[in-house]
């Protein structure tokens, strides 16, 4: 424990002499051109930040929309099979005592039935909510990717300025 103690102030001491030694040139007065082009940039880096958040928050909105109406799609189908099972079972409960093992099988199979056309419908909604995740997060990226693009831009720009 002594030694690793030793050794974290030993380390913190050398980093301040280390910062110490090295003190940073005095920076050379910007010129009109170079104060002209750092503002170009600022303001093209402030427009695409603003153009990347739009981007967003529409994909988002997007999203949301698409998983709402999945949610929705996939309750109407669950009802929509609870309903047909409900109805299967009533028609077998109706069925005279001869009748109720056809009645039955009859069920069994509309019941399998509703809930296959269920399971597609949630598949099915799923998928396209997934689509549309997937393509908002396509434009997200691609807002992202242009951001960053300008934001070169704009360094490339202000340092090709200071050359001069």
């Amino acid at each position: 424990m002594n030694k690793l103690l030793a050794a974290l102030i030993a380390g913190l001491f050398a980093t301040s002499v280390f910062a110490a030694g090295h003190t940073a040139a005095p920076a050379a007065p910007a010129t009109p051109a170079v104060v002209k082009a750092e503002a170009k940039a600022e303001k093209a880096d402030n427009k695409a930040m603003t153009s990347e958040a739009k981007v967003d928050a529409k994909a988002d909105a997007k999203v949301n929309k698409a998983v709402t109406k999945a949610s929705k799609k996939k309750a109407k189908a669950k009802a929509k099979a609870a309903k047909a099972k409900a109805e299967a079972k009533a028609d077998v409960k109706a069925a005279a005592p001869a009748d109720k093992t056809t009645a039955a099988a009859k069920a069994d199979k509309v019941e399998a039935k509703a809930d296959v056309k269920a399971d597609k419908a949630v598949i099915k909604a799923d998928a396209k909510a997934d689509k549309v995740i997937v393509d908002a997060n396509a434009d997200k990226m691609k807002a992202k990717a242009e951001t960053t693009a300008v934001k070169a831009e704009g360094k490339a720009e202000v340092k090709a300025a200071t050359a001069k």
